[in-house]
Order: C-alpha cells, then structure tokens, then sequence
C-alpha cells in the first residue's frame, strides 16, 4: 500500500499538486491548547492537520554538567505511542524517536531561547533541570514541527516550583516565576518529491519523499538547527528557496504561540 502511495504522491508532485489540495508553501490547520496536565510544570498539546503532539515540562533541581556549572539543564526525551501508528512498537526508543527528541533539543538548546545562566541555584552545585517528555498521539506526518511546536508552547507556559531552605523542591507548589525564555523557536519541516519543494507533508509525502529538511529558527530570522534526511540531497537553489519559505511560515507558527 506504502508504495502505490508513493508513486500517486509522485505523479500528483510532477502535475504541481499534492493530496490536500494545498499549496506547495501551505501548511495544515493547526491548532494549540495548553495547561492540559495538570501534574506538569507546563504543557501543550498541538494539532497540525491529524498529527497530534502533547508536550510536558517537569522542573527538579540536580547538579550541573562540569563544563557548564552556572548554568541549569535541558534534557528532551520523545516517545512513540502505539496507538499514534501502526508503523510505532512498544520498547525502548527507536531511531525515529530518537531523532524526533535530538532535533527538537537542538533547536531549543541552540537558540538559546532558554536563559540558562538564570536557572542556576548554586554555582558547581545545584541548578534547576528542565525535563521535556513528547508523546505522539497521532502521526499523520511532520512530526517535528508539531514537537517542537508542543514543546516551546510548553516552556512558555511553565511556572518554577517553590524551593525550600535547602533549595529542594517542594512537590506540588508553584513559585508563579516563569521560566526565563528569551525567544520563541520554531522547526519548518520541508520535503522534496520529483524535484518539488513541500511544507508541512503528510504521512504520504513522507513516504514519497526524496529527501527532508528541518530548518529551527528564531524571531529576527536567525537559523539555529538543520536536519537533513532522506536518501538524496538538495541543490543550493533549493536550500535558498527552502530558506526563503522557512522565513515566512517561521513567522505564521511563532505567531500562534
């Protein structure tokens, strides 16, 4: 079934058109709740089209890596559920998880979106760790978008425990501090069928796909992350024109948040 997809997502690319009626730069419907866990210290739950992400934010407190012992720490973590699609196994991490977490991080850990300087609690010691959990519910493609999406949206809306005389956490409580954000990082994921340039690809067009693009970004257009799959490669004038849509559906996404 996969490959009579593939060769239908092929031919309606070669005619300029895609399965949705969309256009080539268009993304899906994409819709944004959060607060949805009430246990988390912020959460997010987006929609993009039938792909479905939830994002959770835990914050505890440990000790910092030695290369960077004033700053706090991000550790993104992703799982695949099940029932989100029939291609997902229960177990330990698969590759695709395993990217789906590293490409989310990197574009938060690289934007420096997090003031990290500004979660330390003890120099050498002790600094608070930002732990986000990404469940797919539902994979209709594009998965990294609506993650990373979940995940800022997440960061965005959690609150810092209060901590206690030995600057433990205290379970349960909100200090109503924000955690200190300095921008809003978004991924664009971008795919190339018969030499045809993408946005937002279903699960057809991820199976037809020649090749991938994921771009992070930040408000004054600063690129922070790149991944690259698929087995074939992009031309420099598809990277410029990639760029160039990146920019502008950059801004459409970090304008929901």
């Amino acid at each position: 079934m996969i490959s009579l997809d593939r060769e239908l997502m092929r031919k309606m690319a070669e005619k300029g058109k895609r399965i949705d009626n969309r256009s080539p730069d268009a993304y899906r419907e994409i819709t944004i709740e959060n607060g949805i866990v009430t246990s988390a210290e912020g959460s997010s739950m987006v929609k993009i089209g039938n792909t479905q992400v939830i994002a959770g934010v835990k914050l505890g407190t440990g000790a910092p890596f030695p290369d960077t012992p004033d700053e706090g720490v991000l550790m993104v973590a992703a799982e695949l559920l099940p029932l989100a699609s029939p291609e997902f196994e229960p177990g330990p991490p698969g590759e695709q998880a395993i990217e789906l977490s590293r490409v989310v991080d990197r574009a938060i850990r690289e934007s420096k979106a997090i003031d990290f300087p500004k979660l330390c609690i003890t120099p050498k010691e002790k600094v608070w760790m930002v732990y986000v959990d990404i469940d797919v519910l539902d994979d209709d493609g594009n998965l990294i978008d609506a993650a990373c999406l979940a995940a800022v949206s997440a960061l965005l809306g959690a609150s810092l425990p209060e901590l206690d005389e030995e600057n433990s956490v205290k379970e349960g409580t909100k200090s109503g501090r924000r955690l200190p954000m300095e921008g809003k990082p978004v991924s664009n994921t971008f795919a190339k069928i018969n030499g045809r340039i993408i946005a937002d690809p279903k699960i057809e067009e991820m199976n037809a796909a020649d090749a991938r693009l994921t771009i992070g970004s930040l408000e004054n257009g600063m690129l922070c992350s790149l991944q690259k799959g698929g087995p074939e490669g992009f031309t420099f004038r598809e990277i410029e024109t990639i760029m160039e849509m990146a920019e502008k559906k950059g801004a459409e996404l970090r304008a929901m948040l």
